[in-house]
């Protein structure tokens, strides 16, 4: 259970550039790649994120960054409601969210309500040697209205729902392997124009 329902609670309560801070850059893209739960909270979220964002992408990532406790942090994605988010998403088409799971084998769950991009995903990462599988229900399926990664303009976005096991194993090269991979379907994806 989270600690906070939302992020105006959590901003009552923890200190910004102490306890946790926000690092949001707008680009003039269609595409937001965020990570909500970044930094301490669910470690390397961050790094993927802005591996996967690169100098094209708008990336928006909120860092837990206490010496501990960072999982009081968590606002879970349904409930993830902070402004600068909000604002960065607000003109993007596709928004990719990096999360963090908690799960011994290194196979990633792809979720959110972008069926076509969610596939693409999923075939770029297997092709590029990663386990990956779509899940359209239960706390990974990610299709609630409200979840952040479906708050852009489209009203359609998706999750990675990353293993610690493998964000652990991630080196730099495999990383960029990781993040090419979801870059490539993002740019290939089905009625996609947009270019990296």
């Amino acid at each position: 259970m989270d600690e906070y329902p939302n992020y105006a609670a959590l901003s009552a309560n923890e200190r910004e550039g102490v306890d946790y801070r926000i690092c949001a850059t707008f680009r003039n893209s269609p595409v937001a790649i965020i990570a909500p739960h970044g930094g301490r909270i669910e470690r390397r979220t961050s790094d993927i994120a802005a591996a996967i964002a690169g100098d094209s992408y708008a990336l928006y990532c909120f860092e837990g960054t206490k010496p501990s406790g960072n999982s009081r942090l968590h606002i879970t994605s349904v409930n993830f409601d902070e402004p600068r988010c909000l604002d960065l998403i607000a003109t993007c088409d596709v928004v990719v969210a990096a999360h963090g799971l908690l799960r011994d084998s290194e196979v990633i769950d792809i979720g959110g309500r972008n069926i076509d991009l969610e596939a693409a995903i999923c075939q770029s990462l297997k092709d590029a040697g990663f386990a990956a599988e779509i899940v359209t229900t239960g706390p990974h399926g990610g299709t609630e209205e409200r979840n952040i990664c479906n708050r852009g303009r489209s009203k359609q976005g998706v999750q990675l729902e990353i293993p610690s096991r493998l964000r652990d194993e991630l080196s730099q090269a495999r990383l960029v392997t990781f993040a090419d991979a979801v870059r490539q379907a993002i740019i290939g994806s089905k009625g996609n124009t947009l270019s990296n």
